[in-house]
């Protein structure tokens, strides 16, 4: 086929390196390094893909032929409505994050010593076994398509994680801390590993005589990490315009409604130099902020390119991301609520009665139906405007929209927090986060 004939196409070369490393119970487990290198090619013609990846990186030419191939015989096979891109200015690396210590020039059996303190460290009293990972990654990206965009950079990426399990009677318990980044081994200058080990450890031993609290509707504080879940979950998936297209969103319809209190503004930025960071998309569009919510009110969706020019005026393209040379997806990056001007203290006095849900253990979310359940890490029953008794095994459920407006107070502490989110059968590195937020009423459920 005569790639002329091609509406688009977008050629990326991807190369990686990284080293992991596992230590299970003061053992090194497993210690890995990985390398890998490929090209995808996408080819448009008319409201048809033809996507092709293969390890080769020196003939993509022949990758382009064979997409455009592809395309071009499904448009003949199963004819779609055209498909409009979004147009879009050509990108502007720059602000990438400054990598201080190249984690390549930390020897190996430096980096194991450190592990192994951190092992050491979150074995306090009652915890019966640890685990800790450490991981370091490069990834060299050059993009180009047919528009004339050409692009290359490359990022550094660390963090660990160390896990405790504390036991007595027969109960087992855990706590887990951990510190992912766009940056270099600095990372431990950044962050005390040991302090955080010991946390996790103190965490799960705390949990062994925690309490199990009654269930029901009451108001409930959350702390950064939860609210920083909801935030991404609840309302950020829901927010990605592919689920709006495909009518699986409780947010379809609703730019500029007012959906949320005024104390609300939600961003999500890839900007940002936090988990979720990247200079351009994989669609080759220079990352910015992107405001969801507006104290209060929906503002925007989250795009590609295709999905901008199907959505008009409901935001712009930028949150095409892909894990290695999988087909580009919407997916968020750094998505977290605004520091508003309450505090911490001010939502105790304003509950008096009520419990503070602190940490995450994961969830379920539909963004279709908009209802979700969050399990809390731990928590405190609020009496009279006090933190009381600890609490654990606990979650948060109930309707996104019906939690957003319940939410009275939002405060000027934001934390933000690193992990991975999968969609569509892909990972991709992501920050969330928020200040404490106060939510006048709220299903909690626990024993009852």
């Amino acid at each position: 086929m005569n790639t002329s004939q091609v509406d688009f196409h977008d050629i990326r070369v991807l190369k990686s390196s990284g080293l992991g490393i596992f230590i299970d119970n003061g053992e090194i487990e497993q210690i890995s390094n990985n390398y890998t290198s490929g090209t995808a090619c996408r080819a448009l013609v008319n409201g048809s893909w033809g996507i092709v990846s293969s390890d080769n990186t020196r003939d993509p030419e022949s990758m382009l032929f064979s997409a455009a191939k592809l395309s071009s015989q499904a448009h003949r096979r199963s004819p779609r409505p055209d498909i409009d891109l979004a147009r879009v200015e050509s990108p502007l690396i720059h602000d990438l994050p400054v990598v201080e210590k190249d984690p390549a020039d930390i020897p190996i059996e430096e980096k194991v010593e450190l592990l192994l303190d951190i092992h050491k460290r979150a074995k306090v009293q009652d915890v019966s076994s640890s685990t800790v990972m450490y991981s370091e990654s490069v990834t060299e990206v050059e993009y180009s398509n047919s528009e004339g965009v050409e692009v290359s950079y490359s990022l550094v990426r660390t963090g660990f994680a160390v896990t405790a399990v504390a036991s007595r009677n027969g109960v087992f318990q855990m706590g887990r801390e951990s510190k992912f980044n766009v940056c270099g081994y600095e990372l431990f200058d950044r962050y005390d590993a040991l302090e955080l080990a010991e946390t996790a450890g103190n965490t799960a031993r705390d949990l062994l005589s925690a309490s199990v609290p009654k269930g029901g509707r009451m108001p409930v504080i959350l702390d950064q990490e939860l609210a920083g879940v909801f935030i991404h979950e609840a309302v950020g998936h829901a927010a990605e315009a592919d689920h709006v297209a495909e009518g699986n969103s409780i947010l379809a319809g609703l730019i500029g409604s007012q959906i949320a209190s005024s104390c609300i503004t939600v961003i999500d930025d890839p900007s940002m130099h936090g988990y979720g960071y990247y200079p351009v998309d994989d669609e080759g569009v220079e990352s910015r902020p992107a405001t969801l919510i507006e104290e209060g009110v929906l503002k925007s969706y989250l795009h590609s390119r295709e999905t901008a020019a199907l959505f008009p005026d409901t935001g712009r393209p930028g949150n095409a991301r892909s894990q290695g040379l999988s087909r580009p997806i919407i997916r968020m990056s750094n998505t977290y609520i605004e520091n508003s001007d309450s505090s911490f203290g001010e939502m105790l006095s304003e509950i008096k009665d009520g419990i503070y849900l602190i940490g995450s253990r994961g969830g379920q979310v539909n963004p279709g139906e908009g209802v979700f359940q969050f399990n809390a890490e731990r928590g405190f029953l609020v009496e009279n405007g006090e933190l009381t008794t600890p609490v654990r095994d606990v979650s948060l459920s109930g309707h996104t929209l019906d939690i957003l407006k319940h939410i009275q107070m939002a405060a000027g502490d934001m934390k933000m927090t690193s992990g991975r989110c999968g969609k569509g059968g892909q990972l991709a590195p992501v920050c969330d986060g928020s200040p404490h937020i106060l939510v006048s009423e709220a299903t909690v459920g626990g024993s009852g």
